[in-house]
């Protein structure tokens, strides 16, 4: 077998063992309501797999300066969270998700130049995410109606996961580290559930649904930098391991709160 073809083979299972773990998660967040279905949905669904895909080709060292800055751009997806609740409020699907985004790109290019260390970006996500949530916290409580998956609401999430990493995979080599966890930290699944549930639900609903989800966020770059702190002491896949039970138990540790009525 060519090495071209060996890459491209290994390259589509990759993405889709990734696909299979988003539509996995996207059950389980239908299936258990919009508040529990938001924290399932800042798990890491997308980037989780594409560290694992890194990990089989680049060493600790790699690993460990990608998931710096991801922890940066952990900070710049509240932003992007934030301003698609802001914006849906009064603009149209057209204007709320690109300009989202368009802030998400501002946010990522100043946070990625300053976060030079790992006590920078720390310090950027324990400013932002206050904020972050101290503005979203009255649109979470919206009523969100029933909602029931179709099968391309399932393939859309899917496909946009299953790309991130094979971008992420297949880029890295020419990219470098910092560049690579810039791309395994972008939002795609909260994209995807703007996409989906923005006309399915209605615009304040969604926006219910993602500012549920703003303090979960805080597992994933917490997982993040985890893994930038662990990987040259303890090796790749036990920082991998790590991080993985990092971002569970902080989620877990939402539900929790939750259930018990300490946070609304």
């Amino acid at each position: 077998m060519s090495p071209d073809l060996y890459f491209a083979l290994t390259l589509a299972i990759k993405m889709a063992v990734a696909a299979s773990f988003v539509i996995t998660a996207t059950v389980a967040a239908e299936r258990a309501g919009p508040a529990i279905g938001a924290l399932i949905a800042t798990l890491p669904v997308s980037g989780g797999p594409a560290y694992v895909f890194l990990a089989l080709d680049h060493d600790p060292q790699f690993m460990a300066q990608s998931a710096l800055a991801t922890v940066a751009l952990n900070a710049a997806t509240a932003i992007y969270v934030t301003a698609y609740v802001l914006l849906s409020q009064k603009r149209p699907f057209i204007v709320a998700v690109p300009g989202a985004l368009a802030i998400w790109f501002v946010s990522m290019l100043a946070f990625t130049a300053i976060s030079t260390t790992a006590w920078i970006a720390v310090l950027l996500n324990l400013v932002i995410f206050p904020l972050c949530f101290l503005i979203v916290r009255k649109y979470r409580f919206t009523r969100v109606p029933p909602m029931r998956l179709r099968w391309y609401d399932f393939a859309v999430r899917a496909l946009l996961v299953a790309f991130l990493v094979g971008a992420v995979v297949s880029l890295s080599f020419r990219i470098g580290a910092a560049a690579t966890g810039v791309l395994a930290a972008f939002p795609v699944v909260f994209t995807s559930m703007m996409i989906i549930l923005h006309y399915r639900i209605g615009a304040p609903a969604t926006a219910a649904v993602l500012a549920s989800g703003v303090f979960g966020l805080l597992g994933f770059g917490a997982a993040a930098l985890t893994l930038h702190l662990a990987a040259v002491p303890l090796g790749t896949w036990p920082a991998l391991g790590l991080a993985l039970c990092i971002a569970i138990a902080w989620n877990f540790s939402l539900y929790v709160l939750r259930r018990r009525g300490v946070i609304h």
